[in-house]
């Protein structure tokens, strides 16, 4: 059976397209999966917005509908995604979102005494989940599993340097033996860990928060001006990154374009792919192994490389917002 590009509209910020590559070595649920992922977690899906029925996806990628179940269901396991009464599947609630403040507080207690609560309960309830919270921003914890520990060095080092404070990085599976001994932290980490780490925090003073990832906007418009036969290259230290990447500019581009990979420490990977891309993506590390990669293949390039370093992996909207929860001044 074949498969087809098909276009998903009035979704957030941007159109957003689907595309199962089938001569991939990522598997085609994996690909569906990596692409709604990345949909919600950049912002394209805003939340309690609705994602297409498991039919109209079965139709549109040519997939099955019991594998685009299983790719729900998948969804459902990590946090991002909940049933409503038979209706669909909607993008679940991970923080609260609005500009006016004094609205929110009074929405907030009208609720809560209308279900029943005095307001000393109301009170003594906000004061303490204000107190908790301040305490648990006094230390900020990156985590992401050991399968793509990448990624978690990714965002430790993009926080570091947004904050200008260490925020290190704890693998997943190390993350209850490391909060055991504190009185309270505050953990993020990004849309593709929420579930784990979740059930990794429960019974703990620990709070999670999970950060929207940067769009790639801008990346991708590039990738669209781009002939058909062209070679892409992209280069990260997170493999899921990678997969990531390859899924989203096939459901641009399909098999017009051939999208290469590698990770910066394969030298040999990296140097072929330098020779053959006529553009090569890099985030922030792995840009001076590139670098030299070109410089080693000179002489084997018959045209000089497009190289663009992308800037962010962390929205910057959410790194804002991750200094409002810390008290930091707004940059």
């Amino acid at each position: 059976m074949g498969y087809n590009i098909i276009a998903v509209l009035g979704l957030g910020k941007t159109r957003v397209k689907f595309y199962i590559q089938p001569s991939s070595n990522i598997p085609p649920a994996t690909q569906l999966y990596d692409q709604i992922v990345f949909a919600i977690s950049a912002g394209h899906y805003g939340t309690g917005e609705q994602l297409p029925s498991s039919r109209q996806l079965a139709a549109w990628t040519g997939l099955h509908r019991n594998t685009v179940n299983k790719v729900f269901y998948q969804l459902k396991q990590t946090g991002l995604v909940e049933s409503r009464g038979g209706s669909g599947i909607y993008v679940r609630p991970q923080s609260p979102s609005g500009s006016d403040l004094s609205s929110q507080i009074h929405t907030m207690i009208d609720h809560m005494v209308r279900t029943g609560h005095p307001l000393p309960q109301v009170r003594d309830q906000v004061l303490r989940e204000l107190d908790w919270r301040i305490q648990c921003s006094a230390r900020v914890i990156v985590t992401s599993g050991r399968e793509d520990i990448g990624v978690g060095q990714v965002m430790s080092m993009e926080l570091t340097e947004a904050l200008h404070t260490n925020v290190p990085m704890v693998p997943l599976e190390d993350l209850p033996a490391a909060i055991a001994t504190m009185q309270a932290a505050l953990v993020v980490t990004n849309g593709f860990w929420i579930e784990r780490v979740r059930q990794a925090l429960a019974g703990s003073k620990v709070r999670m928060l999970p950060l929207e990832i940067y769009n790639y906007a801008p990346e991708m418009a590039r990738i669209m001006e781009l002939p058909a036969g062209s070679r892409v290259g992209v280069v990260s230290i997170s493999a899921g990154v990678l997969r990531m990447a390859e899924s989203m500019i096939h459901s641009r581009r399909g098999e017009e374009i051939l999208v290469l990979t590698a990770l910066p420490q394969d030298t040999y990977r990296l140097q072929s792919l330098v020779s053959m891309a006529h553009l090569v993506l890099v985030g922030t590390t792995g840009f001076e192994a590139v670098h030299q990669a070109i410089a080693a293949t000179k002489q084997q390039r018959l045209r000089p490389v497009e190289l663009w370093r992308c800037p962010f992996y962390i929205a910057p909207e959410a790194i804002e917002m991750l200094r409002r929860e810390l008290g930091l001044p707004q940059t």
